[in-house]
């Protein structure tokens, strides 16, 4: 697989665990230093993002991808992703939204990881 084709795997792997309440993949495709920028500016470091997950703060039930733009330069990597995303978050009511993530992605040992995301809509 190429680098583009790898990043964009980890994506749709990344979506399927968030759906799934995956935290060993969630944990596998997130560099330890990740932080999530939410809309609203909140930042999350990746144990709180992933408990989050877990314990129903953010509910995710389905994403439908529309666009990847990759661009990799060497080891570092850059993905804006756009997916309809079904979701319940903060105890709010269940809506599909029009989620754009922008990732920061860095390549170590031969794996590409998210290293931050910052969430908007489109």
């Amino acid at each position: 697989m190429t680098d583009r084709e790898q990043i964009a795997e980890q994506y749709r792997r990344m979506y399927r665990a968030m759906v799934e309440k995956d935290s060993a993949t969630l944990e596998a495709v997130h560099a330890p230093e990740f932080v999530l920028v939410h809309m609203t500016g909140m930042r999350q470091s990746k144990p709180v993002y992933i408990q989050s997950i877990l314990n129903g703060t953010l509910n995710y039930y389905s994403a439908v991808h529309e666009q990847m733009d990759i661009k990799v330069d060497g080891d570092h990597a850059t993905l804006v992703g756009r997916s309809r995303v079904e979701a319940a978050v903060f105890g709010g009511g269940c809506h599909t939204w029009p989620l754009q993530l922008r990732f920061h992605l860095v390549r170590l040992g031969g794996q590409w990881l998210f290293t931050e995301a910052q969430a908007s809509t489109y």
